[in-house]
C-alpha cells in the first residue's frame, strides 16, 4: 500500500531500507542493517537483542527505532553499545569513557 502525497494522489512505498548514516540522518539503502538502534538513548545492539525485543513488544522503542549498517557507523553516529546484547564491547565503552 502507497502513502498519500500532497497532491492527492497515491506513491508506492520506496523500495529498500532506511538506515542511519554517521551524520544520524536516514538514507535508503537496498541491504538491510546489521545493527539495531534506540534514537532517545543513543543505545545500539543486536537485531535479536533480548532487552530491545522486550521493549518492543511492549510498544516501546518502536517510533524511535533506527538501522545501522554496521557498528562502525553506530558508534560514528554517537551512539553506545547496549549492555545486555552486546557486554564485552560495552564494558569497553565504559572503561574508555572513565580515561
Amino acid at each position: 500500500m502507497g502513502t498519500r502525497r500532497f497532491d492527492g494522489t497515491d506513491s508506492a512505498p520506496a523500495p529498500g531500507y532506511t538506515l542511519t548514516g554517521v551524520d544520524g540522518k536516514p538514507y535508503r539503502s537496498d541491504t538491510a542493517g546489521r545493527f539495531g538502534g534506540y534514537r532517545r538513548g543513543r543505545i545500539y545492539g543486536r537485531l535479536d537483542c533480548p532487552s530491545a525485543l522486550r521493549h518492543i513488544a511492549r510498544g516501546n522503542y518502536v517510533r524511535h527505532r533506527v538501522f545501522f549498517a554496521d557498528e562502525a557507523t553506530a558508534v560514528a553516529a554517537g551512539y553506545r553499545p547496549c549492555s545486555v546484547c552486546l557486554p564485552h564491547r560495552h564494558r569497553a565503552w565504559r572503561e574508555g569513557e572513565a580515561s
